[in-house]
């Protein structure tokens, strides 16, 4: 057995797959995205993470309520955790009563369901309902707002800054596009169960039907959620995100003229998303895609993959200009570590690199016996000569 010190290959895509694609095959021919008129937008593939749309997505504007969908995450991941409960009995403090703005409409000295105030948050928008889940989570909105720096840290959220939990305006209290697509691709990710409330239409509180303000909720049967936001600093906007067979789409728009603009231009990235896109799972995380040898090792060869699923966003049709090259360390010694980097793979649409990707080993490979150790020191000896 003579371990190779070097592997470098090159296929089709869909030779990894074991896909026949036919290589008459056209790819579809991509128009340039649609004007829209806004001072920040974004559009991305929930999926892959991958941006397909953006202008001025990193430029720091005020969010407005999209802020809430932070708050409502923090709830969720408490929920989750079961650090509360949805039948918690929150109390409402006079600060909760005396927000202005959007509102629940809950009335101070009483006590409300934590279930009932993030539906407040997330349907309603409301600005008393934000404050009073704050307060109950955190102590206060001071700190609860801390609490939304260290989660936005977290997620890679780099050019955020809250200073509240409702957007109300504040100096130092700003996002970007760019961020609020990552932090709608986290709450669709990381909740699932509490990602139906996006789509509600309407919530009952106190006596009193509110409609949530996301106007595509009744245009777009593919919409499901997520936030609106309005301030005269921030004018109009909108974080949507909709599914379409096996493709799921965000799309933030901030700072439109009006709330029928922000809907008319989230509709024009959606629209321009799915037409001319797909998302294409390329390899499943831990599917064999190569086997190398190793020295000094109880097993002769080792198995190689990727940790997590390769999902890429390309234009439809697209497949047969999909080329993947893997490279191996040169001359792997045991011991070798299950999920350890020892290889990359690298994706390219024709000349251009879509993504590389760590290659991992799939298994551990323990150290020989001293005989076989000695065995392989003499090949090296006698390979070096050579």
């Amino acid at each position: 057995m003579r371990p190779q010190s070097f592997r470098f290959t090159v296929f089709a895509l869909c030779a990894l797959l074991g896909t026949a694609l036919s290589l008459q095959a056209q790819a579809q021919m991509v128009p340039r995205a649609p004007q829209i008129e806004a001072k920040g937008y974004l559009l991305m593939d929930a999926a892959s993470g991958q941006i397909i749309v953006e202008h001025n997505a990193e430029q720091r504007l005020p969010p407005a309520s999209l802020t809430k969908m932070m708050t409502a995450y923090i709830a969720e991941e408490e929920l989750q955790k079961g650090n509360i409960s949805e039948k918690d009995m929150a109390p409402i403090s006079v600060q909760a009563w005396q927000m202005g703005g959007s509102r629940m409409f809950v009335r101070e000295g009483t006590r409300v369901s934590v279930g009932d105030l993030l539906r407040g948050i997330i349907i309603q928008s409301g600005n008393d309902a934000s404050v009073a889940m704050a307060e109950y989570i955190a102590g206060s909105e001071d700190a609860f707002a801390d609490l939304m720096n260290q989660h936005a840290n977290r997620l890679g959220m780099d050019s955020s800054h809250f200073m509240n939990a409702t957007g109300w305006p504040a100096e130092n209290h700003f996002t970007t596009a760019k961020d609020m697509a990552i932090l709608a691709r986290a709450i669709v990710r990381d909740f699932p169960d509490h990602y139906d409330l996006y789509a509600k239409k309407e919530f009952t509180y106190n006596g009193i039907t509110q409609q949530n303000r996301n106007l595509l909720l009744w245009r777009d049967p593919t919409v499901d959620g997520l936030k609106t936001g309005h301030t005269d600093e921030a004018g109009y906007c909108l974080v949507s995100s909709a599914k379409k067979d096996n493709m799921r789409l965000i799309a933030v728009v901030m700072g439109t003229a009006s709330e029928s603009a922000r809907a008319r231009e989230s509709q024009k990235l959606l629209t321009y998303g799915f037409r001319f896109f797909e998302t294409y799972k390329a390899y499943s995380a831990g599917d064999v895609l190569d086997t190398v040898d190793v020295w000094m090792g109880k097993q002769d060869q080792l198995r190689l993959g990727l940790a997590e699923d390769l999902v890429l966003t390309i234009p439809r049709e697209s497949h047969e200009n999909l080329k993947a090259e893997i490279s191996v360390t040169p001359q792997l010694e045991a011991p070798i570590l299950e999920g350890q980097q020892y290889g990359t793979l690298t994706v390219r649409m024709d000349n251009d690199v879509l993504v590389k990707k760590s290659l991992v080993a799939l298994e551990p490979v323990e150290e020989a016996g001293l005989f076989t150790k000695l065995w392989h020191h003499l090949l090296l000896f006698f390979k070096g000569l050579f």
